[in-house]
């Protein structure tokens, strides 16, 4: 009896030095070139549907939007391993989340502290005429109004009340007017903020301080083929007061400037780069003016260019 249960004994720790070892070179990527055998569970649509788009694509939209009705089908699949590996972390993350709560708590938090940011508002407003696209438009706010004022939104995950949502809206309104908006709508927006055009000095601060400011960008673009590219401080206040000066002769686009500007102030060394193996290039305030003075002289030039 003694000796059965030494050997089982010696068994177990040799079954558990395997399994460390295996799992060391797992670990180390020794397996990764390895394929397995495993079984999946994926919903699976019932019907068939005929449209336009891609059925893979189609597929995956049924799948969020039915979600838990549909039915899964166990599958076998001949993977690699880290994609095994990632697999069955996938699936075994999932046990551990109970959805319903999660749902019940999304739908909590945006009924109670959901905001909800409506862009070109302007878009839709109406100047009171009785036909043509003005009907549209103020069907289009008339749509909006309960949503609003407050009602339950039916959505995937369940029924959504807006009673304390925040809205907020946007619009350029450089056509319409707030006041084209219908009453009831407008209404519904009471507090009222008109805000300034961007000057030299917003855009400099859009030019020095995002960590993915398009002078970053194209400093690591133009990396890319061995340059390494800086810009002086001088050439970014430069930069900063060309777009301010070309928004106000011009159309004011806002921020959108900086990117033709940009474009159009490095496309010979975007161009020329590979040809420029580990050099280094300094952006300063007489090569902007080279290369943007007589585009900015030429109104109706830079309406199109910049």
């Amino acid at each position: 009896m003694l000796q059965k249960s030494s050997q089982h004994i010696d068994k177990q720790q040799s079954y558990e030095e395997t399994r460390e070892k295996l799992r060391t070179r797992l670990r180390g990527g020794k397996f990764d070139d390895k394929y397995v055998d495993l079984e999946v569970r994926e919903k699976v649509v019932p019907f068939g549907v005929v449209s336009n788009i891609g059925m893979d694509d189609l597929e995956i939209n049924l799948k969020e939007m039915l979600g838990n009705f549909l039915p899964e089908k166990p599958k076998r699949k001949k993977v690699k391993v880290p994609e095994a590996l990632l697999i069955i972390q996938q699936e075994e993350a999932g046990k551990l989340i109970d959805m319903d709560k999660v749902t019940k708590e999304a739908i909590e938090r945006a009924e109670q502290s959901g905001i909800i940011f409506i862009d070109e508002i302007d878009k839709i407003a109406s100047k009171g005429s009785a036909h043509g696209p003005d009907v549209s438009r103020e069907g289009v706010q008339r749509d909006m109004l309960p949503i609003v004022e407050g009602s339950t939104v039916s959505t995937k995950h369940g029924p959504v009340k807006t009673d304390h949502v925040l809205f907020i809206a946007a619009g350029a309104f450089s056509v319409a007017k707030p006041s084209d908006l219908i009453p009831e709508l407008q209404g519904r927006f009471p507090i009222r903020a008109e805000l300034d055009a961007l000057g030299k000095d917003e855009f400099l601060r859009i030019l020095q301080e995002p960590r993915n400011a398009l002078t970053k960008q194209y400093i690591a673009l133009i990396e890319t083929e061995g340059v390494k590219m800086k810009f002086t401080d001088n050439s970014l206040e430069e930069i900063a007061s060309t777009a301010a000066l070309v928004n106000e002769k011009t159309e004011n686009i806002g921020a959108r400037r900086l990117h033709t500007i940009l474009e159009k102030l490095l496309e010979d060394i975007s161009f020329n780069a590979p040809d420029m193996k580990d050099g280094d290039l300094t952006i300063d305030e007489t090569y902007v003016i080279d290369k943007l003075s007589d585009i900015i002289k030429d109104e109706d030039l830079s309406r199109y260019i910049l």
